[in-house]
């Protein structure tokens, strides 16, 4: 754990490859389970305001052993974040898989998948780099073909995948306009050849009027506004890149598998690198789901180190002075309690159509006045302030119900499930990746389930933490801040962990061990 920036994904690596080094047997599968990173972090990393190569989803590595050899990994992965996919605030960038993809294509690929000048994206913002940093990216994209041949993808899913991103970036581009002598709208003329380039034809009907079941069956065509024709290009953007990112992985997985007797039982370590605490200039939802797993992280470690440990030394009667560590139950209880925590009263909000991020706000202020946890909103900007563990946070409101409700229209499945494109037919039609059958996904929810399951796994198995410290805030090596260094010790609780590590007993043996020894 630590803050975006820390060095935790580096940290990762090297422990893979400290672990792999310490079996020896140098085997395919312990150099498969090292190359899928190139191919993680091409499409779940991206630059922000803090980091160059910023995790921008969680993931849980274990790996499972048979007398110290590694029979098989496991990769689950958290909260990706694809609303980066339509939107990156200044400085930022989006994936890095559409750069590598412009530096890496040949001109003959590029004109295949119909990708034009790099400059002309909205979803990229044509923000373009140097040409070092461009050679940079091409070598990366070299790697990232490497890896999905080496993950085992045939070269027509390559084709397929990386047409789904082209048509993704011409997504982008697609603008409306009301229709003359009329109060619908269609897809602006001057987009239409961009529409064509998304390649996905029926899009412009589907876009412009969902239909409508009423409820004695019959049909009605409802047409859309401007706004909502939006927000339905953003979505399907969103989703069909969050389905190619879960399709990795499940191939990855497929890959790593463990191929022995099931009645063996193989020993395990999980490897959890997860996104780090964010505190930007504007703070959005996923800034609050990010700082939600960070808190519940942060639990974690204070009821190993400091309850737990504390616990054991009372129960054996040994002379103790109790430490105090700074607990952030409180904070947990005022994003997670049930009823009335933050996120059930935004679930509750994203269930009422009439319901907007304003009377979502209104509803916080009313329901957490006087909590020294939370703070109304001050000038112009609709949000809220969370005093977290690691700091006072301002979130922006504008967006949370409808990144909550994670919206797709109805019938865009069953478009893409006949889709000419083979693997947006798999995709959108698999079992495991299917929607819920209603068209609202609620974002909230099933991650807030996935991230419960998580922390179960982590509080049944006996941790090691390895504590990131990010040595200043501007991206530079060699120079530590000392400042920004003792901020970190602090709100990690390490200054009392230190305390706790030399005045207690931090190898405690079982009698059994210590007599055999």
């Amino acid at each position: 754990s630590g803050e975006s920036g820390a060095g935790k994904t580096e940290s990762t690596k090297l422990l893979l490859q400290h672990i792999m080094n310490l079996c020896k047997g140098n085997s395919q599968l312990e150099q498969q389970i090292l190359q899928v990173n190139p191919l993680l972090e091409a499409f779940g990393n991206a630059q922000t305001v803090m980091n160059d190569n910023s995790s921008r989803f969680g993931k849980y590595i274990q790996l499972r052993f048979q007398k110290n050899a590694v029979k098989g990994a496991k990769l689950s992965e958290y909260l990706l974040e694809k609303s980066r996919v339509v939107q990156q605030d200044t400085g930022e960038r989006n994936f890095h898989i559409f750069y590598y993809m412009f530096a890496g294509l040949s001109s003959e690929k590029k004109e295949m998948y119909g990708l034009l000048d790099p400059s002309l994206y909205r979803y990229i913002s044509g923000r373009f780099g140097t040409e070092d940093v461009a050679q940079h990216w091409k070598h990366k994209y070299q790697e990232v073909c490497n890896a999905l041949d080496m993950v085992g993808f045939q070269e027509q899913e390559q084709v397929d995948m990386q047409a789904i991103l082209a048509g993704v970036l011409s997504l982008g581009n697609v603008t409306f306009e009301p229709q003359e002598n009329s109060v619908s709208v269609k897809v602006s003329e001057a987009s239409r050849g961009w529409l064509k380039a998304a390649a996905v034809d029926l899009l412009r009907l589907l876009l412009v009027c969902s239909v409508l079941s009423s409820s004695w069956n019959s049909l009605m065509s409802h047409c859309h506004s401007l706004s909502p024709c939006s927000d339905a290009r953003d979505s399907i953007a969103k989703v069909a890149y969050g389905r190619v990112f879960g399709w990795i992985v499940s191939k990855i997985n497929e890959l790593l598998a463990e191929n022995v007797d099931p009645e063996v039982e193989l020993r395990e370590i999980g490897i959890l690198d997860i996104f780090g605490f964010e505190n930007f200039a504007v703070n959005r939802f996923e800034q609050l789901c990010i700082n939600l797993a960070n808190e519940q992280l942060q639990h974690f470690f204070n009821h190993h180190i400091f309850q737990l440990e504390q616990a054991a030394y009372r129960e054996e009667e040994l002379p103790w002075e109790t430490i105090k560590f700074n607990n952030n139950e409180p904070i947990l209880d005022l994003l997670l309690a049930k009823p009335l925590g933050l996120l059930s009263l935004l679930d509750e909000q994203s269930a009422f159509p009439q319901a907007t991020d304003k009377t979502f706000v209104d509803k916080l202020n009313s329901s957490f006045k006087g909590n020294l946890h939370f703070q109304p909103g001050r000038g112009r900007v609709l949000g809220f302030s969370i005093i977290h563990y690691a700091g006072n946070v301002q979130y922006t409101a504008g967006g949370f119900l409808e990144k909550n409700r994670d919206t797709l229209p109805a019938n865009v499945r069953g478009l893409f499930i006949n889709s000419v494109t083979p693997l947006l037919s798999v995709l959108f039609a698999g079992k495991s990746l299917s929607f819920s059958g209603a068209s609202h996904i609620n974002q909230g929810s099933p991650w807030q389930h996935s991230l419960m399951v998580l922390m179960e796994r982590m509080y049944s198995a006996n941790p090691h933490f390895v504590r990131c410290i990010k040595p200043n805030s501007q991206k530079e090596p060699g120079v530590v801040d000392s400042q920004v260094v003792l901020q970190q010790l602090r709100y990690n609780g390490l200054l009392e962990t230190i305390r706790i590590r030399r005045d207690g007993f931090s190898w405690r043996p079982s009698f059994e061990e210590f007599a055999e020894r």
